[in-house]
């Protein structure tokens, strides 16, 4: 549909729905039609609509959703597919794709031949939504351009920051003047500061730097979801790796081996540790920095919203003289806080405690802590076998790897030692069998073990935006799930919405779901007879032990969490 038919087809929208009288928008198609501007562009410029109000009226008569251009993030799929060239020959922007359908903005919704045109040239087939031929037209070099000009425009804002890095001592001795002095140039530094600085506003536990074919992706992974902030151009990828591996003490000339380090930041007068790995993939190094901030650490086991039949658990095992207390559940799922808060509700003057970690992810005043590096020698069963003989009385061990470190921290839980550790499985009863299949003997697992935590993270809903279901599922749905009959009768179910608090996303922070099944004499002599991880669970659950997926639904019922998001981070019992 050319452009002067479609002015006349938007004149007699806006005339129908009383927008403009007839006589002013007669006049300002008439101006457009003696000049090279449309109807919408003089309309905007001599302020008689607002975009907003032209959006609407083609909304109402076209029935296609506004979308607002300058919001779309560039995507090399759908560039490939429609690239710059002709987007600005259309007067189009592909907004996103899902399957073979693209979401197109337009701004004449009535040009089918046009439509047809673009779905011939994509192969897809296409799902107009609305935008005006003033916004699209400023917005297509931006959106294609989007990840360097951000880049750019964040530096360029950035100024001077007072972002101290503490580097890594260097372990290298080849001349690296060539290979250090493109990633020690400002712009390369300023963004790596700018990367670290987002993650740490964002709250973020880790951050994604992941080389793509034309583009490197920055990504953060926030309340346990990730989420993309910018796209550097791939021109500055190498430079970037080169200075983190700097920063970090790593060899920046090895890029075919995975590496391990870590660095320190000081800003606003705290100190902040990053734990860096590096690992090659096909379009190069991928970046993931684990962020460390002791800010964040709660070290206050009342705070951490365990069920009160869990946390009496967790401190009638603190309580005992000697023995074991693992900590199960996979990475990222808060393991090492529920410990160093542990630490902290036996730490006095008339303890030893002693660590041994890989690496010390939060510095605690009072407590020893080891530092393992196999470089060195000092594994955690060579570092263990050291700790006891410095008189410890309890002792902390990052995470049980091997049968050598499961053995020794056995026999330090039976002479007299108060033991902490991590495994990773999938549930507490599992855990029993899965030292077993360690090699550790069935009555030394029993005689040891005082206490096995799993632990998972839920998304907290936003406080400010949740709001009820309108309707529950069936009963006996709720029921299968795990509740009981008569919890249906009074139920409230909370959904996320979104609100600028939690930036739409409807979550807002994250909890922890705790299962804890202490060890009594029933379950002692079940070990010992070598019955199978469901016989345990099945005499746990007799006992009272109340499970992940329990422990999760009385959080919703508590209106802490959503139905789904337990859902998604439990089994079933």
């Amino acid at each position: 549909m050319p452009v002067l038919k479609f002015d006349k087809r938007l004149k007699s929208i806006l005339t129908k729905l009383n927008v403009l009288p007839e006589n002013v928008v007669g006049e300002a198609l008439a101006k457009a039609e003696g000049s090279d501007k449309t109807l919408t562009q003089i309309l905007l410029e001599e302020k008689l609509l607002a975009e907003e109000t032209v959006l609407t009226a083609l909304s109402a008569e076209s029935h296609f959703p506004p979308v607002n251009v300058f919001k779309i993030r560039s995507d090399e799929t759908l560039a490939a597919l429609l690239p710059e060239n002709l987007a600005s020959y259309y007067g189009v922007i592909p907004v996103s794709k899902v399957g073979n359908i693209i979401t197109l903005a337009v701004s004449n919704p009535f040009d089918i031949l046009q439509l047809d045109d673009i779905q011939i040239v994509t192969g897809c087939s296409i799902r107009p939504v609305l935008s005006t031929d003033v916004s699209i037209r400023k917005a297509i070099p931006d959106v294609y351009n989007r990840g360097q000009q951000m880049v750019k425009d964040l530096l360029d804002n950035m100024g001077d920051t007072d972002v101290e890095v503490k580097e890594a001592p260097k372990d290298q001795s080849d001349d690296i003047n060539s290979l250090t002095s493109e990633s020690t140039q400002a712009p390369v530094v300023k963004l790596v500061n700018l990367i670290v600085l987002q993650g740490l506003q964002y709250k973020a536990s880790d951050i994604h730097i992941e080389p793509m074919e034309k583009q490197v992706r920055v990504r953060y992974r926030v309340d346990g979801t990730m989420h993309e902030s910018m796209t550097p151009p791939k021109k500055m990828h190498n430079a970037l790796v080169s200075r983190i591996k700097i920063i970090a003490g790593l060899d920046i000339a090895e890029k075919r081996k995975p590496q391990d380090g870590k660095f320190q930041i000081k800003i606003d007068n705290r100190q902040v540790d990053f734990r860096v790995s590096i690992l090659p993939i096909t379009q190069g190094e991928k970046v993931v920095l684990r962020i460390l901030n002791s800010s964040n650490l709660t070290l206050n086991l009342d705070s951490l919203g365990f069920e009160e039949k869990c946390l009496g658990d967790i401190r009638n095992a603190l309580a005992q003289p000697y023995g074991m207390m693992l900590v199960t559940g996979p990475t990222g799922s808060g393991k090492s806080t529920t410990l160093y808060s542990c630490l902290r509700e036996v730490l006095t003057p008339e303890e030893n405690i002693v660590t041994v970690e890989d690496p010390v992810e939060y510095q605690l005043e009072g407590v020893n802590q080891v530092q393992v590096s196999v470089k060195r020698g000092l594994t955690f069963a060579a570092a263990l076998r050291s700790i006891l003989r410095q008189d410890p009385d309890t002792i902390l061990i990052g995470e049980i790897r091997d049968q050598e470190t499961i053995e020794i921290a056995v026999k330090a839980a039976l002479t007299g030692h108060l033991v902490f550790s991590t495994l990773h499985t999938n549930n507490a009863p599992s855990t029993i069998t899965r030292m077993v299949d360690m090699g550790v003997d069935p009555f030394l697992v029993a005689s040891s073990t005082c206490c096995i935590a799993a632990q998972r993270l839920g998304k907290k809903l936003c406080s400010e935006c949740k709001k009820p279901l309108d309707f529950l599922p069936p009963p006996e749905h709720l029921i299968s799930l795990g509740y009981k009959e008569d919890e249906i009768k009074d139920l409230v179910l909370y959904k996320p919405v979104g609100c600028p608090r939690c930036d739409n996303k409807g979550y807002k922070g994250r909890f922890a779901i705790l299962e804890t099944m202490p060890l009594n004499d029933d379950l002692r002599r079940l070990i010992i007879k070598g019955g199978s991880a469901l016989d345990i669970k099945a005499e746990a659950m007799k006992q009272g032990m109340v499970s992940l997926r329990r422990a999760g639904l009385m959080n919703v019922k508590r209106g802490r969490t959503s139905l789904e998001e337990v859902l998604k981070s439990t089994v079933g019992d």
